[in-house]
């Protein structure tokens, strides 16, 4: 991406101004072109490689769905490693700086790191077909990573158990002392979804906004799993931060939860993929990342409530366009550099 990484959030806030369709045209130089040509990637050398090796924060339903469809559909078998983002980084690191090469492929939710491993030269440039459909935002210019998805972080609440006069409507809301007891947010140093917000919220309002959840009570687990968990248990009624693709997901199988867009902004992280310079299975890997952002996969995604990261597909059903809500900008540069420190505050108030 051009520049720093801060301008992946700069210019989604600009997105949210217009039309997706109208905005990727509009902040793509070049790739909307009808001079693009995308870089191939080859099937039958694919199949001969075997298999493609998969680090992914992607969540498991949705992970495991795209291992199966591309299997199906090219025979080449899906080695998969899921975790959360955090943790999905801190193993690529960990391999990549003892100098071992054992994924071909990497999906992420923190562009910050994604940024950072890009510069560290341990990603290749590829650009498929429907790479001209990636707004700007979402992507590396040449390639080097590109958004999979978009997540959006929001507030989560149990519309059975809240009352439609006590929902929170904002971030700060939450430290009011009516909601002790009753509020769930996951760990930042699990996942990178979390730290985005952590970071810019600590940035926004101060470490005394944290400090206030704390006094609430607010219940920390791991992941966005075990947060729509709490909620469908009935142990909390709110969470603090939450990924709307879950709640999305509960809402189907009957649960009463309700996505809150917080009047003082949504955050919207995408999530990259990018082909691991040194991949065992280089073939495996581009073919992987080139379905990806196919159809087959971008259009899987709002039946999954997630929304696509491509500008012609259209949100999950009922969900808002983008253009719509309010965004908060993500610092992506301050949280990389400042990402141990927003952990050990984080870990240090809620011990």
């Amino acid at each position: 991406m051009t520049g720093t990484v801060q301008a992946v959030t700069r210019r989604l806030v600009l997105a949210a101004t217009l039309s997706l369709a109208t905005a990727s045209l509009a902040l793509i130089p070049g790739a909307g072109a009808q001079g693009f040509t995308p870089d191939t990637a080859d099937p039958a050398a694919a199949k001969r490689d075997g298999k493609v090796v998969w680090y992914t924060s992607t969540p498991v339903e949705a992970a495991q769905k795209i291992g199966k469809l591309f299997e199906e559909a090219y025979g080449v078998r899906v080695e998969l490693f899921r975790s959360g983002g955090s943790a999905v980084i801190r193993r690529f690191a960990q391999e990549t700086d003892a100098g071992r090469f054992a994924v071909d492929v990497l999906t992420t939710s923190d562009p910050a790191a994604s940024e950072a491993f890009a510069k560290k030269g341990l990603f290749i440039p590829f650009r498929p077909k429907n790479f001209d459909k990636i707004p700007d935002e979402a992507k590396h210019p040449q390639g080097q990573y590109i958004a999979q998805r978009l997540n959006m972080m929001v507030m989560i609440a149990r519309d059975d158990k809240v009352a439609e006069a006590d929902m929170p409507k904002s971030w700060t809301d939450l430290t009011n002392p009516k909601y002790k007891g009753k509020l769930v947010m996951p760990d930042p140093s699990f996942t990178a979804l979390q730290l985005m917000v952590v970071g810019t919220l600590s940035k926004r309002y101060g470490w005394d906004f944290y400090e206030k959840l704390r006094k609430n009570d607010t219940m920390i687990v791991q992941g966005h799993q075990q947060v729509s968990d709490m909620l469908k248990r009935g142990e909390r009624m709110i969470a603090a931060e939450g990924a709307d693709q879950y709640a999305y997901d509960d809402r189907k199988a009957g649960h009463k939860m309700r996505t809150l867009f917080p009047a003082d902004g949504t955050f919207v992280v995408p999530s990259p993929t990018a082909i691991v310079g040194k991949s065992p299975n280089p073939n495996a890997a581009k073919l992987f990342a080139e379905f990806m952002i196919s159809d087959a996969v971008q259009k899987m995604f709002p039946a999954e409530g997630i929304y696509s990261s491509r500008s012609d597909v259209q949100p999950p059903e009922g969900n808002p366009q983008l253009s719509t809500l309010k965004l908060i900008a993500v610092d992506y540069d301050y949280i990389e550099k400042e990402s141990k420190k927003i952990k050990d505050r984080f870990n240090e108030i809620f011990q």
